[in-house]
Order: structure tokens, then C-alpha cells, then sequence
């Protein structure tokens, strides 16, 4: 069972930036997708950015595209989410992922085995 530890968050003024780091307690090369999710108060978690962790091949959600980064640091067994821009609307509890099954890497909450426990984002205008 591997366990995801996420850290960076905290309090920003729209326009600034923060980057998220996300450790896995052991290799996850061997794991078909990594992702970042948010979910703010009152709202359903959705889908921020993802990335195949063999290819590397990125894809973001319309609303942060543009303004935020997924990476990974294999040797750190870690991934970023690097956040520039950002707005109140970006205000939320973000968590990782990982997906191990083989396929087609998408939004769905259902196909990330692990998730960590998230960090707080806030963005005051």
C-alpha cells in the first residue's frame, strides 16, 4: 500500500504562486498515471492535471491550463503541481493520485487507487 504525503499549500494573493510536492512512500514508476485533484467547499472533486507516468504526456483542465505545471522527479518518487496566476476561483483542498491500472488515464475518481489526505489552497483576492 503506498502512501502519498502532500505539502506547499497555504495562502497566496490572486496573482501569486505556490508548488505543491507530492511523496510517495515507494516507487510508483510502475504506475499508469499520476494526478492532481481538487475540491473546493460545497463543491465535487474534480480533475486538475494528470500526467502517464511512462510517456509523460500532461493533460489540464480547462480552467487551469496555461497557468499550472504537473511534473514528477522519479528519483524523488515525487510529483509537483506547479501553480502561477492564480485566482480565487483556484481557492480548494488539492489532493494526489495515482492510477495503476493500464489504459486510458481520465478524470475518474473511481480509477486512482491512492489518494493523499490534501492540502489547503487559499487564494484572497
Amino acid at each position: 500500500q503506498v502512501q502519498l504525503v502532500e505539502s506547499g499549500g497555504g495562502s497566496v494573493q490572486a496573482g501569486g504562486s505556490l508548488k505543491l510536492s507530492c511523496a510517495g512512500s515507494r516507487y510508483t514508476a510502475d504506475s499508469n498515471c499520476l494526478a492532481w485533484f481538487r475540491q473546493a467547499p460545497g463543491k465535487e472533486r474534480e480533475g486538475v492535471a494528470r500526467m502517464y507516468t511512462g510517456g509523460g504526456s500532461t493533460y489540464y483542465a480547462d480552467s487551469v491550463k496555461g497557468r499550472f505545471t504537473i511534473s514528477r522527479d522519479a528519483t524523488k518518487n515525487t510529483v509537483y503541481l506547479q501553480m502561477n496566476s492564480l485566482k480565487p476561483e483556484d481557492t480548494a483542498m488539492y489532493y494526489c493520485a495515482v492510477r495503476w491500472s493500464a489504459g486510458y488515464c481520465s478524470w475518474d475518481l473511481d480509477d486512482f487507487r491512492n489518494w493523499g489526505q490534501g492540502t489547503q489552497v487559499t487564494v484572497s483576492s
